[in-house]
C-alpha cells in the first residue's frame, strides 16, 4: 500500500513538538513495515537524515506553507494533486491540518486547541484560520488522533465529535534523555550555570508558555531564600515574546537568569538531567513534552495543574495554579528546603515513565492505520 505523509515538520535543527512526533513515529514505522511505500511530502528542500530507509519516496511540494494562505493553497491544492498522482491509499498529517478536498481516507493528529482557549495569544491571521478550520479538519478526517486524554474530551466537548473516531497515542521522549552521574551533572552545572544548582525552563518563548510569570516567581524565590540558585530558559523566542525578553534582560537578579537559544537534543538532555528541578508552569499544554523528559531523567518537576500537565506528571511534581506568581514561588522554596520531598518526587519518575514509550506509541498509531489500509485492500 502507499501511504503519504506530511513531513513539513521534518527540519533539521529545528525539531520541535510536533516534529519530533512526526519524526518518532513515521520513523518507527517506515522501519518496521517494509512492505508499504510511504511518500514523504516535504514543502521545501529535506535533509537526507529523515529519509529513514528505501521504502520512502521523498516529494518536495510548493509552496513553503509558512502561512494561512499558503497552509489553505498547499494542502488543498499541492497535497491533494500530490495524493492523486502518486496514487495514494491514505494521508497522514501529524500538524492539524489535512485536505478538504482530497477524497481518499486521511488520518489527522490534532495535538491541542489552545487556540481556543488563548487565542489572544495568536496572531489573528493564524487564530482565524485555525478556528475556522480545526472543526472541519476533525470532521472530515477518517480517524483523529491526539497526545492525551485531555485533548480528546477537549475535542470532544468543543466539536461534538464522535469519541469513536479519535484516539489517544502518547508522546514519548527521545532516548538521548537519561539520569546523569553526578560527575556528569556537575560538568553541565559548570558549563551552563556557574557550577550552581538551577531550575530548568525548556520550550519556544511566547506567552502561553507564562515565562514571565515563572520570572516574577523566581524573583520572589530569590528574595527569600538568598541562595545561589539560577534559572535556565532554553527555547527560541516566538511569537509575542517581547515582555519574556524584557524581563530576562531587566530581572532583578539577571546574573542568575540564563537564557540559552534552541539546543540540540544531545545538548538539551544533559541540560534537563542536570537540573535541580524542571519549571515548566505553561497555562495549557496538549501534553507538555518537556514534563516528560524530565521523568525521563528522573529529576522532578513544578507544573501547572492545568490542562493534560496533571495527567503527564503523575506524582514526579508539585502541582500550581500557573496565574498565581505567589504559588509557583512558594513551590521553588519548598521544593528547595525539602529534600525528602524532592526525593519522593524523583522517586515517583520510574513509575510514571513506564505510561510513555515512542516504540508502544509507534505500535498504537500503526494500529490505527492498518484499520484504514484494510478497508482499502
Amino acid at each position: 500500500m502507499r501511504i503519504a505523509i506530511n513531513t513539513r515538520f521534518l527540519l533539521k535543527g529545528k525539531l520541535e513538538g510536533i516534529g519530533w512526533f512526526t519524526n518518532e513515529i513515521v520513523k518507527r514505522m517506515v522501519i518496521n513495515h517494509p512492505e508499504h511505500e510511504f511518500i514523504f511530502l516535504f514543502d521545501r528542500p529535506y535533509d537526507p537524515q529523515f529519509i529513514f530507509a528505501d521504502n520512502v519516496i521523498p516529494v518536495v511540494i510548493p509552496p513553503p506553507a509558512r502561512h494561512p494562505i499558503l497552509w489553505f493553497i498547499w494542502f488543498e491544492w499541492s497535497v491533494k494533486r500530490a495524493l492523486i498522482k502518486y496514487k495514494a491509499d491514505l494521508f497522514i498529517s501529524t500538524d492539524g491540518f489535512l485536505s478538504l478536498s482530497s477524497k481518499i481516507p486521511q488520518i489527522v493528529v490534532v495535538h491541542d486547541l489552545a487556540f481556543e482557549h488563548f487565542p489572544e495569544h495568536l496572531p489573528f491571521k493564524f487564530r482565524y484560520y485555525l478556528k475556522k478550520f480545526t472543526p472541519k479538519f476533525v470532521k472530515k478526517a477518517s480517524h483523529t488522533i491526539t497526545v492525551s486524554s485531555y485533548s480528546k474530551q477537549d475535542i470532544i466537548d468543543r466539536y461534538h465529535a464522535n469519541p469513536n473516531d479519535i484516539s489517544i497515542v502518547y508522546n514519548g521522549a527521545h532516548a538521548l534523555y537519561r539520569p546523569l552521574s553526578y560527575d556528569e551533572k556537575q560538568l553541565i552545572k559548570n558549563k551552563y550555570a556557574d557550577g550552581a544548582e538551577y531550575f530548568v525552563f525548556a520550550g519556544a518563548l511566547h506567552p502561553r508558555k507564562n515565562v514571565v510569570r515563572l520570572l516574577q516567581a523566581f524573583e520572589i524565590f530569590k528574595r527569600k531564600q538568598r541562595s545561589n540558585m539560577k534559572i535556565l530558559i532554553i527555547g527560541r523566542y516566538a511569537w509575542n515574546a517581547e515582555e519574556i525578553k524584557h524581563c530576562i534582560e531587566n530581572h532583578a537578579f539577571k546574573n542568575d537568569v540564563l537564557h540559552y537559544n534552541y539546543m540540540e537534543v544531545g545538548e538539551l538532555s544533559k541540560v534537563i538531567g542536570a537540573a535541580y528541578a524542571l519549571t515548566f508552569v505553561s497555562l495549557f499544554e496538549g501534553f507538555g513534552i518537556p514534563i516528560l523528559e524530565a521523568i525521563q531523567c528522573g529529576i522532578p518537576s513544578i507544573v501547572s495543574n492545568t490542562s493534560s500537565m496533571p495527567e503527564v506528571a503523575g506524582e514526579t511534581a508539585l502541582m500550581i495554579d500557573p496565574e498565581n506568581v505567589e504559588e509557583i514561588a512558594n513551590a521553588m522554596s519548598t521544593l528547595y528546603k525539602d529534600e525528602n520531598l524532592r526525593t519522593s518526587l524523583i522517586h515517583h519518575t520510574k513509575t510514571q515513565l513506564l505510561k510513555f514509550n515512542w516504540d508502544k506509541s509507534a505500535l498504537d498509531f500503526y494500529a490505527i492505520v492498518e484499520k484504514f489500509l484494510k478497508q482499502r485492500h
